[in-house]
This record gives structure tokens, sequence and C-alpha cells, in this order.
């Protein structure tokens, strides 16, 4: 799987970020994986790989928090939205 990444820890208006290769996500109880047919670098993640933004970005750190796409994997113990059902969502932990 492929996500996008911070390169080094952030500077001011030094960071950057690249598409690397990451291991894929196994569902919990009340989540699921989705595939992610569109994501934005929200004001808040701009503003942490810049180093505006509370203590700066960390390398490795994830981006893109808000998300669309479908479930392809449901949650662990049953809840949750079924595969193939079209998803928002803010996902937590993303960066």
């Amino acid at each position: 799987m492929k996500a996008f990444a911070a390169t080094g820890i952030a500077a001011p208006l030094t960071a950057s970020i690249e598409l690397v290769e990451v291991d894929e996500p196994r569902p919990g109880p009340g989540e699921a994986v989705v595939a992610v047919e569109a994501y934005s670098v929200n004001r808040g993640e701009a503003l942490s790989l810049n180093g505006r933004f509370g203590p700066g970005t960390p390398a490795g750190t994830r981006f893109g928090q808000d998300v669309a796409g479908r479930v392809v994997q449901a949650a662990a113990d049953g809840t949750g939205p079924a595969v193939g059902t079209r998803v928002v969502a803010w996902a937590s932990g993303g960066w």
C-alpha cells in the first residue's frame, strides 16, 4: 500500500512529503479498511508540515486525514459499514 509521508522533521518552509510503501492495515473492532479515492492535506497538516503548528512533523508522519472512498474490509467485530459502502471520514491518527 502507498501513503504520503513526511521526509524529515519540518523546519519552516523546508519540509516535503513523498509517496512511500507502508504495511497493509488490518481493521480492529469498530474499524474498517477504506480504499481511498480522494483525500486532502488540510490546513493543520500543511501548517504542521512547515513547522508552524505544534512541534513540527516527525519523519514518517502520514498525511491525508480527510478521506473519501469505499470500504474494502469490514470491522473485525462486524460493526460499521459493509464492504463496498462509499464513505467519508476524518482519519484520526493520520498525522
